[in-house]
């Protein structure tokens, strides 16, 4: 800011130099050298200032992307019914990088143009403080008209990111089901949808170009009138010799760097703005906390699990569906080192049952306890770590087989190949896995697409093998495939169990069967037993699931 303040002592020098060469030569180059070491440091701070900033805007935004995903992945999973994944996304890259690059870069461009704006001011009034009077009176009505458009654009750059949150969702939904879009016929429809979506973002982008484009206009004006001001009070000045050429020379430099720096604070301003309207999001997220923690509460040494479950009295309905209540009153109990089957019409509450008992969600009354010690006691984390889970449509992630079987270890990192493939062979998995020309490093596609679903139950058996814990969960509903059935009774031996069930192969071997009735346990017995109750539930179930069967069979035919 010192280089306006020499380059008119430099043309003041040239002006008043007279015949005396020799004198103006060596006051000439001394200007010239000061000023050469002067613009070397500008060039270096620059340099630094760019480096550092952007260093350090690359760093923000990788913590505050883990700070997000962090507080993403511990809220409850109802938290996870009532907001999309394409919003959350949204969040987790356009937010983050939008309010990283308004406190990195843009925050940089702004405190520059701040300092240049003080400094540029303080030497117009060293100047002359008769024309830095007149010339800044400008100034404060753009100042009320900055404010009124910063409150403005912040609160039409959040619509613009829930709108494209919005239009991002649709995406990641339909790309994702893109075998259920394509059977149907429905990819000209889905893009007449999408674009809607952005049509959406794109009358808000207008709004704000409109506006934008106003604000700047008459920034830009101001600057420009300013200048002209400056012309014409220093000529004035100048013929009254109240100043001369250097000076109004550095007054004209000082108040075009000046304009510059308000143009630059106007655009800090608005790209600020945008950052509090998605940062606004983003601290929703990070201040929100759980309903229930992730990794607190009481952990049960070895010697006191032994795996006896048992609800009492449980009512229970799902966050966002108060009104449709799943469980009113359920009873059951499964002894340590027993089979449970748990069957039932389909919407019964089988799954519910499972969720539940991994603490997924919280009874809304009663309570479920493991050895006697109630769920809401005992540490989440400890509590899912040991309950084994092949669910009814086992998810595999887009990866190798051997890293979707080492999942189910404590520590992934330390699971060597021959566990995985003794884990595989236990679960019949190793035969097909070996099949394919990669072996286990054969990449199943998004969620395990690429496999049938008997060869994707086995390898959820597998993984879930890894887990070696007394007190196993499965949420399972079976292939009529022996290899499938073989491999389940090599996992549940000696271990309490829960079998979700809709066929009666699949709990065979279950040592009792409780059958899920109008929100509670209907009936609670041997298979056998239930079997031969001409009127119990259990049978009346088994008849009507076997007619069914025959139903579609027909159907087929």
């Amino acid at each position: 800011m010192s280089a306006p303040f020499f380059l008119g002592r430099v043309i003041d020098t040239i002006y008043s130099s007279g015949a005396d060469t020799e004198a103006m030569t060596a006051s000439l180059t001394s200007l010239c050298l000061m000023l050469t070491g002067v613009f070397l440091c500008g060039g270096a701070a620059n340099a630094a200032r760019v480096y550092l900033m952007q260093a350090s805007g690359n760093q923000i935004v990788r913590n505050l992307r883990s700070s997000v995903f962090s507080a993403i992945l511990k809220q409850e999973v109802g938290f996870f019914d009532r907001n999309r994944t394409g919003e959350l996304i949204n969040r987790l890259s356009a937010d983050t990088a939008m309010v990283g690059h308004s406190i990195t870069d843009n925050l940089s461009d702004g405190l520059r143009a701040v300092a240049q704006a003080v400094a540029g001011v303080s030497m117009m009034f060293y100047v002359s403080p008769n024309l830095a009077g007149f010339v800044l009176m400008i100034v404060p009505p753009l100042a009320v008209l900055a404010i009124i458009y910063g409150r403005y654009l912040r609160s039409i750059a959040k619509r613009t990111q829930d709108a494209l949150a919005q239009a991002t969702q649709l995406a990641e939904e339909r790309i994702s089901n893109i075998r259920t879009v394509r059977a149907f016929g429905k990819e000209l429809s889905e893009v007449d949808v999408y674009t809607q979506k952005t049509d959406d973002v794109l009358a808000l982008a207008k709004k704000e170009a409109f506006i934008r484009a106003g604000f700047f206009g008459v920034t830009g004006l101001s600057g420009n009138l300013m200048i002209l001001s400056v012309l014409y009070k220093g000529g004035l000045l100048m013929a009254s010799q109240h100043m001369t050429v250097g000076e109004l020379s550095s007054f004209l430099m000082y108040t075009f760097w000046v304009g510059i720096s308000i143009a630059g604070l106007s655009s800090f301003y608005s790209e600020l703005m945008k950052g509090f309207g998605a940062g606004a999001r983003l601290w929703e997220l990070l201040d929100r906390k759980p309903e229930f923690p992730l990794n607190e509460g009481q952990v049960l040494s070895p010697d006191q699990l032994k795996g006896q479950l048992e609800f009492c009295d449980v009512s229970f309905a799902y966050p966002t569906r108060k009104e449709a209540p799943i469980f009113q009153n359920l009873n059951l109990l499964v002894p340590a080192g027993t089979i449970m089957a748990v069957v039932g019409p389909s919407g019964s509450g089988k799954s519910s049952l499972v969720s539940l008992l991994l603490r997924l969600y919280d009874p809304d009354a009663g309570t479920i306890s493991i050895d006697g010690h109630d769920i809401r006691d005992l540490n989440p984390y400890w509590l899912r770590n040991h309950i084994g889970t092949v669910s009814q449509e086992p998810v595999l992630f887009s990866c190798s087989i051997r890293d979707n079987i080492a999942y189910g270890a404590a520590d992934p990192g330390a699971v060597t190949a021959e566990d995985v493939h003794n884990a595989a062979r236990v679960a019949n998995a190793y035969g097909f896995i070996q099949s394919f020309p990669k072996g286990f490093d054969t990449v199943v596609g998004e969620k395990g697409v690429l496999l049938s679903g008997g060869q994707k139950q086995r390898i959820a058996i597998a993984r879930a093998l890894l887990k070696v814990n007394k007190n196993m969960l499965f949420a399972l509903d079976a292939e009529n495939e022996f290899l499938v059935q073989e491999a389940l009774e090599r996992l549940v031996e000696g271990r309490t169990v829960v079998i979700i069930a809709h066929r009666l192969s699949t709990i065979k071997n279950a040592d009792s069967v409780a059958v899920l009735d109008q929100q509670r346990v209907g009936e609670c017995g041997q298979p056998t037993q239930l079997l031969a109750n001409r009127q119990g539930l259990f049978r009346k179930l088994m008849e009507k699931q076997a007619f069914l069967q025959e139903e579609q069979q027909r159907a087929l035919l």
